[in-house]
């Protein structure tokens, strides 16, 4: 069995350029011939898309406040076969987390036995360098920084005065990216514009991973990077892993531009356990395959193709057909918003949705709804067929207000990261269901317990 090695990407604070460099890094290892795989902490669903266009592989997620440490091991060891290399980016500064301080880059870095190498934004200091980069190495006892990119620098001069700083401290410095136009990834309001929407995406890899190589010592990289620790090894199974059961035993999966939030973890473990996939473009007005018994429309951007979607005759048709089927239909958030009665975009302009629950949803006055959630299946759900009786660990974030047109049982009882107790989420009508959150992973009932 292959026994790969990996790394951590992690950064002081957000908008540190970790991203950046860890596409081109990834695409520069590739291009080594390297068997490249990638992980993104966090329950980001945008970066893996850009990740798997730069490796040629799948993205997992590794999110260390939803999942299990049994869950990110199984995703270890997934990620592993037939890989010389894991490269995991972080999100948010490395010691950051969840509200009530769990799940940090530092933490995962910990669990799966790996270095982290420090992605510093150098664009406004000099010798100031030296003490944030000694912070973030004295501050975590078991957390280990083995290395250092400098990211924005201005000049070779630049270079020169942060390297001599950084010399009295046990770290290596690996390389520097110096600002450049060419390194810039453009942005909306829930984070990067989808891979899918950018025709030059080859392109800036390919420019991206020709920088890496120029800027940083890869093999000096490649001997920082340890072997993953996953407990299987020993164990040979995996124990207190909370399995997602499949939403049926053939899954119809929205997935195009409008609809591209899911989470390739859960979707390879369904396929695991036998489970037939197949997917289908609202946007190119397909409806779900006939001989699907259940129906995921998963998360995304349809507030910004409503207009379109309204006028998917076959799309809607199919899915509506499916519903008097009596057929599971389950949706996340974008999904969740399409199933409404309507979706009014931010011009104000109201648009006819599908009609199968009891709710209209509205950008025209953005309100930001962000933060993990621990979430528990009502009864009413599980009235209803819904597979996952497990506590979730899930995620919100979106920018949409919600008007309830008439009552219907809720999905979801809920708490926020502070184990706060919240309004019911989302809505239930006969098969049909939904709320905003995006689940992660499935956890235990001792987890939703020990802080309820």
């Amino acid at each position: 069995m292959t026994i790969a090695k990996g790394f951590v990407i992690a950064a002081p604070s957000s908008g540190s350029g970790k991203t950046t460099i860890t596409l081109a890094l990834l695409r520069a290892l590739r291009d080594t011939g390297l068997r490249i795989a990638s992980g993104k902490s966090g329950p980001d669903y945008i970066d893996p898309a850009f990740h798997s266009a730069a490796s040629g592989r799948p993205c997992l997620n590794y999110d260390a406040w939803a999942m299990s440490l049994a869950q990110l091991s199984l995703n270890a060891t997934e990620q592993e076969k037939h890989t010389d290399v894991v490269v995991v980016e972080g999100a948010m500064g490395l010691f950051d987390g969840a509200a009530d301080g769990s799940g940090s880059v530092a933490e995962l870095a910990v669990h799966l036995g790996l270095p982290v190498i420090l992605v510093v934004d150098c664009k406004s200091q000099a010798q100031s360098v030296a003490a944030l980069v000694h912070g973030f190495l004295t501050y975590h006892p078991h957390c280990h920084i083995n290395g250092v990119i400098l990211n924005r620098v201005g000049s070779p001069r630049h270079e020169r005065i942060l390297r001599r700083a950084l010399e009295p401290l046990d770290v290596i410095v690996l390389g520097a990216f110096y600002r450049s136009k060419r390194l810039e990834l453009p942005e909306r309001h829930l984070g990067l514009v989808q891979a899918s929407e950018r025709e030059d995406l080859e392109e800036f890899l390919n420019a991206a991973g020709e920088v890496a190589a120029e800027s940083v010592d890869v093999p000096a990289l490649m001997r920082l990077a340890k072997v993953l620790a996953i407990p299987a090894r020993e164990n040979k199974e995996l124990t207190g892993i909370s399995h997602l059961p499949p939403l049926g035993q053939y899954i119809a999966i929205a997935k195009d531009i409008a609809f591209a939030f899911s989470y390739e973890h859960l979707l390879s473990d369904w396929q695991r356990q036998g489970v037939t996939l197949s997917f289908f473009s609202p946007l190119a007005n397909e409806g779900p395959s006939e001989n699907a018994d259940a129906i995921f429309l998963s998360g995304g951007y349809p507030e910004l193709h409503a207009e379109q979607l309204s006028q998917a005759d076959i799309f809607k048709r199919g899915i509506k057909s499916a519903a008097a089927a009596d057929k599971l239909i389950y949706g996340e958030c974008g999904g969740y918003m399409v199933l409404g009665e309507a979706l009014t975009d931010k011009s104000g302009q109201s648009h006819e949705m599908l009609g199968l629950l009891p709710i209209e949803t509205s950008f025209a006055k953005r309100k930001l709804h962000l933060g993990y959630r621990k979430l528990k299946a009502t009864e009413a759900a599980r009235s209803a067929g819904f597979p996952w009786m497990n506590p979730l660990g899930a995620h919100e974030f979106h920018y949409s207000t919600l008007t309830i047109k008439s009552e219907a049982p809720p999905l979801f009882d809920a708490q926020d990261a502070e184990h706060h107790d919240l309004d019911p989420l989302g809505h239930i009508n006969g098969r049909v269901m939904g709320s905003f959150a995006h689940v992660v992973a499935g956890r235990s009932e001792e987890w939703w317990s020990a802080s309820s």
